[in-house]
């Protein structure tokens, strides 16, 4: 694991699986469209919550690519899920800015329902294609701008699925962290 603390939030990474978060407020769901359970992050995170949290999730179905909507997480060790539709990389443009939106949408929906820690997978990286490096560089940058604005978030975790994930993340923490010192 990789850390680093920025005025007292501190930013991590992992290898693991999204859907096995104990001790986490909330979990960010790689989301399709229409919020189902499908391949990868989301299915993995539908499969381990239940039934209930497609049930919830019609209601806000279809989303467009940036956006995030925020649900109960029934049967994961979490008590939320925010759902992310990430852009398809050479589809929906501007890939960097609808990824970041991505992230800040998260933080905001984090911040208004008080979540003092939050797991994020690599988002856009699988099915859509987004390249794990660049897709990496905006989560980061992302996520260390908005640090200032936090209120209630203390952690910020990123579970990387495979080795190769975790070390491009780590890597790339790795250079953040250097800069800002």
């Amino acid at each position: 694991m990789t850390s680093i603390t920025i005025s007292q939030i501190k930013v991590e990474c992992i290898k693991g699986n999204i859907a096995a978060q104990a001790g986490i407020d909330a979990v960010v769901n790689a989301a399709n469209a229409w919020l189902k359970p499908g391949g990868g992050v989301a299915g993995a995170i539908h499969r381990a919550a239940g039934p209930e949290l497609e049930k919830e999730c019609r209601k806000f179905a279809p989303i467009k690519p940036g956006a995030a909507v925020i649900t109960s997480a029934y049967n994961l060790p979490n008590r939320y899920v925010i759902h992310c539709l990430g852009p398809v990389y050479g589809v929906d443009r501007p890939e960097a800015e609808l990824l970041s939106q991505c992230y800040q949408n998260a933080l905001r929906l984090a911040e208004e329902h008080r979540v003092e820690s939050i797991a994020f997978p690599a988002l856009a990286t699988g099915y859509f294609g987004y390249p794990i490096a660049a897709a990496t560089e905006v989560a980061l940058r992302t996520i260390i701008n908005a640090i200032p604005q936090l209120k209630s978030i203390k952690l910020i975790r990123f579970v990387l699925y495979s080795e190769n994930d975790l070390k491009v993340y780590e890597q790339a923490l790795s250079r953040f962290a250097t800069a800002i010192k």
